[in-house]
């Protein structure tokens, strides 16, 4: 399927348009943090530490839908209730974040370099929130508590969220990174289900190459729950991983491109040519695997 990307000139004005509403976006993304922070104490003190991610996630979803005028629909949203899972994601731009805030769940936790720990706002609500925070220093210890959070995570029915990528892959095509295996081995330890959310391609909607920003609609599928059970070696796990990819792929061909506002996906367009540019990453996000140290803050 040739990319549709939205009909915004590279103007002057469009990327002041662009910049005004990446202002906004920071903003709410510290607003919510310093809110979240305040919300994980109270909840902390009534015993309802799993609500923190749920609540800031929601609160930033309905904030930013109002003020930048976009929108998430999502297709098989009861499959959002599989706790305890590991949930999977295609990973694509910083309006990644903005996913979370409508598909997060009670009970949801996501993970982090531990650097982030200390960046203020976001930092001191991601570790009162209960981010677990990856340390690969310290191997020996953080592999206990790696096992201890998984038995966490499946007797208290909570789940992990996890970009399988490893990497923002900023692309403008209908594809995906190679997932790297960690979900899949947690997911296998745990012996809980892989539940694969896919997003459409954002690119129409906020591209940082290309320097626009605009208001649109998101569609999202997810797919069933996917077991683990009956997985014992590692090739076990590879295998699960590739079929679970291209069963996403699958997926991620009938959601396609996110809509744009003032713009259909019948119109011509003009197709962007992919080059090596076009998959060039810009953030880089700690991925969990079978030997990674995992420190828990909550």
């Amino acid at each position: 399927m040739p990319s549709p990307l939205a009909k915004t000139q590279n103007t002057f004005w469009g990327k002041v348009k662009f910049y005004l509403k990446s202002v906004v976006f920071g903003s709410l993304i510290v607003g919510c943090a310093l809110y979240g922070v305040i919300a994980s104490i109270l909840l902390r003190i009534v015993n309802k530490i799993e609500y923190s991610q749920f609540t800031v996630a929601k609160a930033f979803y309905s904030s930013l839908s109002v003020a930048l005028g976009l929108k998430i629909n999502v297709k098989n949203e009861k499959y959002l209730s599989s706790n305890p899972a590991i949930y999977i994601s295609n990973h694509q731009s910083a309006l990644d974040i903005y996913v979370l805030g409508k598909i997060f769940q009670p009970g949801y936790f996501v993970t982090g370099k531990k650097s982030l720990k200390y960046v203020p706002f976001l930092g001191w609500f991601m570790a009162l929130s209960g981010t677990f925070f990856l340390d690969r220093s310290k191997s020996d210890k953080a592999r206990k508590v790696l096992d201890s959070a998984l038995t966490s995570l499946k007797k208290q029915d909570r789940a992990l969220f996890i970009f399988p990528e490893g990497t923002r892959s900023g692309t403008e095509e209908l594809e995906f990174l190679p997932f790297k295996k960690g979900a899949f081995h947690l997911a296998k330890q745990a012996g809980i289900p892989i539940v694969p959310i896919v997003v459409s391609n954002t690119s129409t909607i906020f591209n940082s190459k290309r320097k626009f920003f605009n208001g649109g609609e998101i569609n999202i599928e997810i797919l069933p729950p996917v077991s683990t059970e009956n997985l014992v070696t590692n090739e076990d796990v590879t295998k699960l991983s590739l079929k679970v990819r291209e069963d996403m792929l699958a997926a991620y061909q009938r959601v396609g491109y996110s809509i744009a506002s003032g713009t259909k996906l019948n119109e011509d367009v003009v197709s962007p040519i992919a080059t090596s540019d076009d998959h060039h990453t810009d953030t880089e996000t700690e991925i969990i695997t079978e030997n990674t140290p995992l420190v828990s803050k909550g």
